[in-house]
């Protein structure tokens, strides 16, 4: 029998950010994410520990792109904060797989990225206790009026939701799972 994880208490990011307007169609995918909802052992930190390649439709009028991805099964009061990364381009479509982990990224240019709950700057993949079951992790993407103003240097979990309030014209989310394999 696989164990269940305990949820967080508190709410994803997704829950506490609304659109100013509702009703823009907008998906996020990826291919490293398999067909049973699974994320590749090479994008968790058993593996390679490599941001997984996005993909997304276009959103009208967007300035910018921002992404915050959370595991609300992680055994602790908030969602373990995996990935903050803002000011991606908004003629941008994609993220390559493999970001390096710094605050300011040359490709997509302009774009930025804050400390996970690792510590670390960028992307820090899944790597749920041993039995504790299948995590979910909750790739919660905004499309922006614009670029913000939040440096890296300032930023947390906590600033990316206070700049994201009142700039977001579009919302999605892609949800993937993964669980520490067996030794």
């Amino acid at each position: 029998m696989t164990a269940t994880p305990e949820h967080s208490p508190e709410a994803l990011s997704l829950a506490r950010i609304a659109p100013r307007e509702a009703g823009a169609d907008f998906e996020l995918r990826s291919r490293a994410i398999g067909v049973d909802g699974a994320l590749a052992l090479e994008h968790s930190a058993m593996g390679g520990n490599r941001s997984p390649p996005l993909a997304w439709t276009p959103v009208a009028n967007a300035g910018a792109y921002a992404l915050i991805l959370e595991d609300p099964d992680a055994p602790r009061e908030k969602p373990f904060v995996h990935w903050l990364i803002w000011n991606i381009p908004g003629q941008a479509t994609s993220l390559e797989e493999g970001l390096p982990n710094m605050e300011a990224l040359i490709s997509p240019q302009g774009a930025l990225q804050g400390r996970n709950d690792n510590g670390s700057w960028g992307y820090f993949g899944p790597r749920p206790p041993l039995g504790s079951g299948p995590h979910h992790y909750h790739f919660q993407f905004f499309a922006l009026d614009g670029p913000l103003t939040l440096r890296p240097e300032h930023s947390d979990l906590r600033a990316l939701v206070g700049a994201l309030q009142g700039r977001v014209i579009a919302e999605t989310e892609l949800v993937g799972t993964f669980e520490a394999p067996a030794a």
